[in-house]
């Protein structure tokens, strides 16, 4: 573990090694571009079509006669305003059909244009720096350090569970899986989140908790380690698959350390001694079931209450008092105290809390 801190410490020395923070676009960047071209030779072939059933309106001074290239290029100089004057409308309608239909067209293309400079170069600018903004005032803000199969998970049940997309960063090495967190409305980076600097950009000691799964224990551990660093107080929550590893992450100063491996194995001897017990236990996993496990501190009006009497939305499971584990059925529970974290059972309905009266 050591010889871990070490590596983070040279991997420190060096340069930020990381793309700035994004978000995703409504549209992408081509399809813009491809919709404001489409429509500006719309426009411009509307205005060839409607010059070329009025060319009797027109005179060619060269040699009298307008063709369908003299339209196009009528056309042309016309919605660019050159105007050299070999080509001009001669009849009233030639005429009228400049000032109503094909002047309103040379304002319209010309937006256009200038709306995909804008679009290009002074929104993109804008963006940059908005996003930059962003990143130095991120605070409250869950951070996902690997986005693999855990990792998508989590950030689809947090936006279940009601936490906005854009007040979760994910950061994970390849841009692949980024694009499926950018389409969710995450903010995303392109980076190793085990260099301090890395997770120094996402302002990691003020986020409200960070989530590790890098797909490796030693790794996640090695998160955990420069997570802890550099945020003493956040809590975290790491995946570690080896039984061996999990003591090591606690020792890293993971709040939680979660063993999807060992979880399964409860899961199917739950589904041994019952149908239904596996199935329940997915069910309390999710937001989107029947009933939901919440945590919670103690509010004020509750402390002196039993457990029972505080849940009354819901039932009451377990209690955290000063780092011990206690049973509703333990006499402890019959009197709550300042500090106290109740773990309870809520009824949901369509995702919403179903309230008691």
């Amino acid at each position: 573990m050591a010889k871990q801190i070490e590596t983070v410490g040279r991997r420190t020395a060096r340069g930020p090694r990381y793309k700035p923070l994004r978000r995703a676009v409504k549209i992408p960047v081509w399809g813009d571009l491809g919709i404001r071209i489409s429509l500006a030779l719309g426009l411009i072939m509307l205005v060839v079509m409607i010059h070329w059933w009025d060319r009797d309106g027109l005179v060619d001074n060269l040699d009298g006669e307008v063709s369908f290239l003299d339209v196009i290029y009528f056309t042309m100089i016309s919605i660019t305003t050159t105007g050299f004057g070999d080509i001009a409308p001669i009849s009233d309608r030639a005429r009228l059909v400049e000032a109503v239909i094909v002047t309103p067209v040379r304002f319209a293309v010309l937006f256009i244009f200038v709306g995909t400079a804008y679009n290009f170069i002074i929104k993109r600018s804008w963006e940059k720096f908005r996003m930059a903004r962003i990143q130095e005032q991120l605070s409250d803000h869950v951070v996902v350090l690997g986005y693999g199969i855990s990792g998508s998970q989590a950030v689809e049940e947090l936006i279940e569970r009601g936490i906005e997309a854009s007040c979760i960063v994910v950061i994970d090495p390849s841009e692949e899986r980024l694009t499926e967190a950018e389409k969710l409305g995450c903010n995303v980076m392109a980076a190793d989140a085990t260099r301090d600097d890395t997770l120094e950009a996402v302002r990691i000691a003020n986020a409200q908790s960070v989530l590790v799964s890098a797909g490796r224990d030693d790794t996640s551990i090695l998160i955990v380690l420069t997570v802890r660093h550099l945020a003493p107080n956040v809590p975290i929550s790491v995946v570690v698959r080896a039984d061996d590893n999990e003591l090591l992450a606690r020792q890293a100063g993971a709040n939680n350390v979660i063993n999807p491996v060992r979880f399964t194995g409860l899961l199917l001897a739950g589904s041994a001694k019952g149908a239904h017990i596996a199935d329940y236990l997915a069910d309390l996993a999710s937001v989107s079931g029947k009933v939901q496990l919440v945590e919670r501190e103690v509010r004020a009006d509750e402390i002196g209450r039993s457990l029972k009497e505080s849940c009354q939305e819901g039932i009451g499971l377990r209690v955290y008092r000063d780092g011990h584990a206690l049973g509703y059925w333990e006499d402890a529970c019959a009197a709550l105290e300042a500090g106290d974290i109740i773990v309870e059972i809520i009824p949901t309905n369509g995702g919403e809390y179903v309230q008691f009266t």
